[in-house]
């Protein structure tokens, strides 16, 4: 009997073994779904390098209608840009505004943060990924050292957070008259629409950054205002597939511009504005 098989079967409490034995059917079927993202990654990659379904059949000893079954079942190659799940997604929290500290103000996320966990978590569901999320306290302190982490915060709220920018050698926020963004290897200056003219359009850094533990990584969305975060996140809605067959699961650093309409919050439009800088050789 498979080890594993036999540490459930060995518990001595029934019930015990009765979650012992859910727990570990959960922990195989969530393999059993990677193992069908990766067989049709594999498939597709055989394609496109020029093998034809009926060769690939011959290779595998199934039938060429089975190959094109394989070819579509399963979630998207992509689905391993966010790794395996569950996924928990971190909101920066605010005080709830108009109470002092000694009203107990509650720990509130803006409207638009709400917006980005929603359509992150259809993103997610459609990869077969479950998702959750939390809200980073107004102090700031988060744990990054988790897997399937997606922080939606801003430096200004998180000290942590931007101690753990000052990393990016690529991309930085700075502040003069307004926090902007900055390509440190052209020295071009991103600005939002929203302090130059009061257009509604705003900039969004997507990143994916190193944990403080230095046992992994963490995806990072923020942007200069609350709706440029919304702006990266439509951008990941319509560019998951390039973007992962670009950096896979490297660490990156990239700004995404967006333009949204003023009275419904949605974002129209988002666009890539930078290269993708990678963070590893």
């Amino acid at each position: 009997m498979h080890e594993e098989l036999e540490r459930v079967a060995g518990v001595a409490v029934p019930i015990e073994r009765a979650k012992a034995a859910i727990a570990l059917m959960a922990d195989y079927q969530n393999r059993v779904v990677e193992l069908s993202r990766v067989r049709r990654e594999a498939i597709e990659e055989a394609s496109a390098s020029g093998m034809s379904q009926t060769e690939i059949a011959a290779l595998l000893g199934v039938s060429r209608g089975r190959v094109g079954q394989l070819a579509s079942a399963g979630p998207a190659p992509e689905r391993a840009f966010f790794g395996l799940g569950p996924m928990t997604v971190a909101l920066g929290g605010k005080y709830e505004a108009g109470k002092s500290p000694d009203q107990n103000p509650s720990e509130v996320v803006t409207r638009e943060d709400l917006k980005n966990y929603e359509h992150l978590r259809k993103l997610f569901a459609g990869l077969k990924l479950d998702s959750d999320y939390e809200v980073v306290p107004p102090s700031g302190i988060v744990n990054l050292n988790r897997e399937h982490l997606v922080v939606v915060c801003g430096p200004r709220l998180s000290p942590i957070i931007a101690q753990v920018l000052e990393g990016d050698d690529n991309l930085r926020f700075r502040k003069d008259r307004a926090w902007h963004l900055v390509d440190l290897r052209t020295e071009t200056e991103h600005r939002s629409p929203l302090d130059e003219g009061g257009t509604a359009g705003d900039v969004g850094y997507l990143a994916r950054l190193p944990r403080l533990d230095g046992k992994g990584t963490f995806l990072y969305i923020a942007g200069i205002h609350s709706i440029g975060a919304n702006g990266v996140v439509h951008y990941l809605e319509n560019h998951l597939g390039e973007l992962y067959r670009d950096v896979r699961t490297k660490r990156f650093s990239t700004l995404i511009s967006c333009r949204y309409d003023p009275e419904t919050l949605d974002v129209l439009e988002s666009t890539r504005i930078t290269p993708i800088y990678r963070h590893e050789g």
